[in-house]
């Protein structure tokens, strides 16, 4: 697992997957933001695009207090520079300039220049910013970056890849560590950091032990049934408390919520999401694991791939696929289910296994949603079927498949 002669510059010879398309929405729009977890390489992604799109630019980081300084008063400041790219890191840092930015965008339009006003970074989601950026609507893009995915690793050519990204998760600085020691070093600083800084300047009370309990607590129950009630009692606090702490924590892109399929069924069916914490190393960081032997070797290991895996899928997934998971009370159940705009539905089961075995209560399942083609996705091999409707097939074989389209 260790990594020779690397360190984190390595992130500048990778190719973000999102990188023609964010350049394209320069070219096309007045502004455009680009949203994920801090330390996903959003910072980086910008000053590559800079390069890219061949204008003057000027990039400033809101959380410095110079650089925030210089918006004291914010008309003054986006003025004085609409002959460049302004790059704005950590956006949610000071909202109230979207509302100035709207009249400033209106009038260079007016004036001709149509496009590449404003790159905007932020870690926090979009329903987040929603208030503040509303005033945007028609003048803005919204794309979301991720932590490193297997496709953007594997252009490293690094051994055993696939496995360090799941160990490791996809933080730059926690994939390129020199080995799993600094690995895991930097994703508790990620966590204390996160517990200590960056959840109290969401502007509410989060007391950092009981908030990190609930992290703990999330990452040991990977991708089961969301029980409020038990959290809540076990964490000595509210349901409400509970709920709002875990909504915070996903529109920090820290969790993700897996609802529950909703369409037609003839059965009762389970009503609650599913929760994941998104990024397979703060899971494995979370509950001590550090090495691919010791995750293995835990009762962890399935729930933890499959949070991966679906991590995985749900990054290549376009916002009109609906994706979702299906448990019926007498147990049938698919992990996920996705339901395309050509009204095909996907059936996804995900093992960590070489030999799948179909079960009764997956294929009644499949009838239940209609699902069109079924799947397992398991860590490596060649597809094959395993009966006349389902594909056996490794995740980098349908991570391609879903370029092909499915």
């Amino acid at each position: 697992m260790q990594i020779d002669i690397l360190d984190v510059n390595l992130q500048y010879m990778l190719k973000r997957r999102l990188f023609d398309e964010i350049l394209n929405r320069l070219r096309t729009n007045p502004a455009v933001a680009i949203l994920g977890c801090r330390q996903a390489g959003k910072t980086t992604l910008a000053h590559h695009l800079q390069k890219a799109l061949g204008k003057p630019s000027l990039y400033l980081d809101l959380e410095l207090p110079d650089d925030r300084a210089k918006f004291a008063d914010p008309q003054i400041m986006l003025e004085q520079h609409t002959d460049k790219l302004l790059i704005l890191d950590e956006i949610q840092r000071v909202p109230e300039l979207f509302s100035v930015m709207r009249g400033i965008i209106d009038r260079r339009r007016r004036d001709g220049e149509q496009s590449g006003h404003y790159l905007i970074l932020g870690s926090a989601s979009q329903e987040l910013l929603k208030q503040s950026s509303e005033s945007l609507a028609g003048r803005i893009a919204y794309m979301e970056l991720d932590p490193f995915s297997l496709e953007e690793v594997e252009q490293l050519n690094l051994p055993d890849v696939h496995n360090q990204l799941w160990i490791r998760g996809g933080f730059p600085t926690s994939f390129l560590a020199e080995d799993d020691d600094a690995s895991v070093t930097w994703r508790k600083d990620f966590i204390r950091t996160y517990l200590e800084r960056d959840l109290p300047q969401m502007g509410k009370q989060f007391p950092a032990d009981r908030v990190y309990r609930l992290w703990m607590m999330l990452a040991y129950d990977q991708g089961t049934i969301l029980n409020a009630s038990r959290l809540a009692t076990s964490l000595e606090m509210s349901v409400g408390s509970v709920r709002n702490y875990m909504e915070v924590m996903a529109d920090l892109f820290l969790i993700r919520f897996l609802r529950p399929w909703s369409g037609n069924s003839r059965k009762r069916l389970v009503k609650s999401p599913k929760v994941y914490v998104r990024d397979s190393g703060i899971v494995h960081a979370l509950t001590n694991l550090k090495t691919l032997n010791e995750v293995t070797g835990h009762s962890l290991c399935g729930l933890s791939w499959e949070g991966f895996v679906i991590e995985q899928i749900l990054q290549k997934i376009r916002f009109n696929v609906i994706a979702s998971y299906y448990r019926s009370s007498t147990g049938d159940e698919i992990d996920l289910v996705l339901e395309l705009p050509s009204r095909d539905t996907i059936a996804i089961e995900i093992k960590r296994t070489s030999t799948p075995k179909l079960s009764k209560g997956f294929i009644n399942a499949c009838k239940e949603v209609k699902a069109s083609k079924r799947y397992f996705v398991v860590p490596t091999g060649d597809a094959y079927r395993l009966d006349a409707d389902t594909t056996v097939i490794s995740l980098q074989g349908f991570l391609k498949l879903m370029d092909d389209g499915l």
